[in-house]
Formats: structure tokens, C-alpha cells, sequence
């Protein structure tokens, strides 16, 4: 079974996500800041993340790039509240994050979800979902 970390501030957020993925068949850590989310990562292994940008206790890009810098191409998904997922392009080591914009329906998150594991998988460039 597939392991994801999902690191979102918002309970009702992590919480919805967390459904979704249980109920197709994946293993989920939760975490409620980007300080968690780096220890749960950096004590277990997952084959992905979905990391909200906007944290309280730090940017979720910040988070994102730690992720990346203890593993090159991991897939991470992406989302925010707001319009603005371009950050993408200011980080290169970034590329292959797939952004999904809140709210969302399940599949929209499953299909972010596949989108960030294949591109990891092809080594493509980033896209919005």
C-alpha cells in the first residue's frame, strides 16, 4: 500500500485529504506543520507528499524544497487556498511538483496524486492541476 504525507495546518483540510486517500487504498502520515512533516520524513519512508504552501510555522515551499534536497524527484503535490501556485518556476528543484488549487474534489486530488508519482517516475516538468 502506498504511503503519503500530507502536511496541512488545517485539521478539516488533513482530515478530508486523509479520507480520500484511506478510502483508495493508501497509508497516510498526517502532519499539522512543516516541522512535522520534516521529522515524519525524515523517520519513515513514503512514496509521496502533499504539502500546503502556506503553513503557520513555516512556507510549505521551504518544506518542500527539504523534502527535495533528501530526495531528488520525490513526487509532492502541491496545494493552496490561493491563486498564486506559480512558485514553481523560482525553484528548480522544485520541477515535477504538481500544484492543485483548494478547494478540490477527490479526484482532482487522486489524479494530482498519479500525476506527481508518473512525473517523478519520467522526470517531467511541473504542471497545475
Amino acid at each position: 500500500m502506498p504511503r503519503v504525507l500530507v502536511i496541512d495546518d488545517q485539521k478539516d483540510v488533513r482530515a478530508m485529504v486523509a479520507i480520500v486517500l484511506r478510502v483508495n487504498h493508501y497509508d497516510v502520515v498526517e502532519a499539522e506543520s512543516g516541522a512535522a512533516g520534516l521529522k515524519a520524513f525524515g523517520e519513515n519512508a513514503f512514496d509521496a507528499a502533499i504539502v500546503d504552501i502556506f503553513l503557520a510555522d513555516t512556507s510549505g515551499v521551504d518544506v518542500m524544497a527539504a523534502i527535495r534536497e533528501r530526495n531528488p524527484g520525490f513526487p509532492i503535490v502541491a496545494v493552496s487556498g490561493m491563486t498564486a501556485l506559480d512558485f514553481v518556476g523560482a525553484a528548480p528543484d522544485l520541477a515535477g511538483v504538481v500544484c492543485l488549487q483548494k478547494p478540490f474534489r477527490p479526484n482532482d486530488l487522486l489524479q494530482a496524486l498519479r500525476a506527481a508519482q508518473g512525473q517523478a517516475a519520467t522526470g517531467e516538468a511541473a504542471q497545475a492541476v
